[in-house]
């Protein structure tokens, strides 16, 4: 389809630099001989013309989201509502956007841990985005409600809930506050409240204005990076934050 268009707008712009140059008027028949011959004899005009748009909107994506992210930075990194793991006084943040119930996510649970342990100075915050269905948005609201009135615990809950072997939903998040000894009325109450739907709501409003479709998706520095990218990938957008460079 998109070579198609292609086709078409070169098709007018060379009825429009023919008619101009000899200031005579084409059929669309001929000019559509011209242009085919044209092609058959350079098809690679096309690849170029693709390569070009492809890299084109591509740098475009980039811009709108660079811009993005310094518009939203404070929210980003220093929001009041998410979890924060490692060093609360890091010299990098990284963010991460997840969900209890994404298999992605539970096995780059290692990179991070990784991370976590060989940088002393990274600080990671934790954004809930529960796109996978009712019993992620179950397992969001109860790790909110532990991060707002028992932040202490949060990093072990956070820690066992990705971890579990079985679908994070209301009753496992809920079972694994009680092995915390964290009141359960309490979460049970608070997972219900504005504050919980209006955490989740800010990190769908940033995700989408970042162009984030899954998880785990990072933001570190102006750099995002989609998916499971591994503990290499991550070490560097790390170092390229911190030292300008993808090794320090």
């Amino acid at each position: 389809m998109l070579r198609r268009l292609f086709a078409l707008s070169l098709v007018a712009f060379w009825a429009t630099a023919a008619a101009a140059e000899d200031g005579a008027a084409f059929s669309r028949a001929e000019i559509e001989t011209i242009v085919r011959e044209y092609l058959i004899a350079n098809p690679e005009v096309l690849e170029e013309a693709f390569t070009a748009l492809q890299v084109r909107r591509q740098v475009a994506e980039d811009e709108a989201r660079l811009a993005t992210i310094a518009e939203h930075r404070e929210t980003l990194v220093s929001s009041p509502n998410d979890g924060v793991l490692g060093n609360p006084d890091g010299d990098v943040t990284m963010v991460e956007f997840f969900d209890y119930n994404c298999g992605y996510c539970r096995r780059a649970m290692g990179d991070l841990a990784q991370l976590v342990e060989s940088d002393p100075n990274l600080r990671v915050v934790l954004k809930e985005f529960p796109v996978l269905g009712q019993a992620s948005m179950e397992a969001a609201a109860v790790s909110i409600a532990v991060q707002s009135l028992h932040p202490a615990a949060y990093d072990a809950f956070h820690h066992r809930l990705m971890s579990t072997d079985g679908p994070a939903d209301a009753a496992a998040a809920l079972a694994i506050a009680d092995d915390l000894d964290l009141p359960r009325a309490e979460l049970e109450e608070a997972m219900g409240s504005d504050h919980v739907r209006s955490v989740v709501q800010e990190s769908y409003e940033l995700a989408k204005a970042l162009g984030l479709s899954g998880t785990p998706s990072y933001v570190i520095g102006d750099a995002v990076e989609f998916g499971a990218v591994g503990f290499d990938q991550l070490q560097a957008r790390i170092n390229e934050e911190r030292c300008g460079s993808l090794t320090c």
